[in-house]
């Protein structure tokens, strides 16, 4: 049925969204704001141009490394993170959009599914680590009881050299990777941490403020380039969370409201 209102034609759906005052609800689609990351992130050159150059970097600063200490006496390691730092999950945050769905929604059948493609330029840059006596240890925040058998089968399918239980090392009880960081630095120097979160860098940056994030950053200035390589990821991470308070849970509208309240002009 439709029904004439001040000239408007409004079919039945449409009015089951005007409120009891008469004025239309806020009815937000729950991803919009991610259409123009993912679609960047899929079809721009420049994503895959400056994951090349990351990788490509990332072969220079060991190769500088090693010149300037070719004396070992322990381990040495590169500490990678998992997702959007060597494997590409957009077409998870696709499937989020097209079905105005939230995370965690079909996050495990995706990762079950193995079937990731690898970040342009990473399995050569690791392959190449690993050929010059290197460790790489994956550092991931995925959970280590139901998704370590489909990443290990990821990494494994698209070529990642020492994808195993002693290099790939998930979230057990704790979702700050200090103390596995740790862990690999009392066998191994970490002469290189890459990853699309700063949190895959340090600790500092955990559950900090923008203005604090912002700080820790022009802190540790020297670090990146150097020992710390950050690659793009617009679609989500940290800096988000920091956005919004870390209140994960706030509605919709909430989050809309804090993001344009985010926002800079003139």
């Amino acid at each position: 049925m439709k029904i004439p209102l001040r000239g408007l034609v409004l079919s039945g759906a449409a009015l089951l969204a005007l409120g009891l005052s008469g004025r239309p609800e806020f009815q937000p689609s729950l991803n919009e704001h991610l259409v123009m990351a993912v679609v960047w992130h899929q079809t721009s050159a420049e994503m895959r141009a400056m994951s090349y150059q990351t990788f490509q970097f990332a072969r220079m600063i060991i190769d500088q490394y090693e010149e300037k200490n070719p004396t070992r006496s322990r381990g040495r390691a590169v500490v990678v993170d998992i997702d959007e730092t060597v494997l590409d999950n957009s077409p998870h945050s696709a499937r989020m959009i097209l079905e105005n769905k939230s995370f965690p929604y079909a996050w495990l059948d995706w990762v079950n599914r193995a079937a990731a493609e690898a970040l342009p330029g990473s399995v050569e840059f690791l392959q190449y680590a690993v050929s010059r006596g290197y460790d790489v240890f994956y550092v991931s925040n995925r959970e280590m009881a139901d998704e370590y058998a489909g990443s290990e089968r990821n990494l494994r399918r698209r070529g990642f050299p020492q994808a195993d239980s002693a290099h790939i090392l998930l979230k057990t009880t704790e979702s700050g990777k200090e103390t596995r960081r740790t862990m690999i630095a009392e066998t191994h120097d970490i002469v290189l941490l890459i990853g699309d979160n700063l949190n895959d860098h340090a600790a500092v940056f955990e559950r900090k403020s923008v203005k604090d994030r912002m700080g820790e950053t022009d802190r540790l200035r020297n670090e990146f380039g150097t020992r710390f390589l950050v690659l793009p990821n617009s679609m989500y991470g940290e800096w988000e969370g920091a956005i919004y308070g870390y209140q994960w849970r706030a509605s919709a509208e909430q989050k809309d409201r804090m993001r344009k309240s985010a926002l800079r002009s003139f």
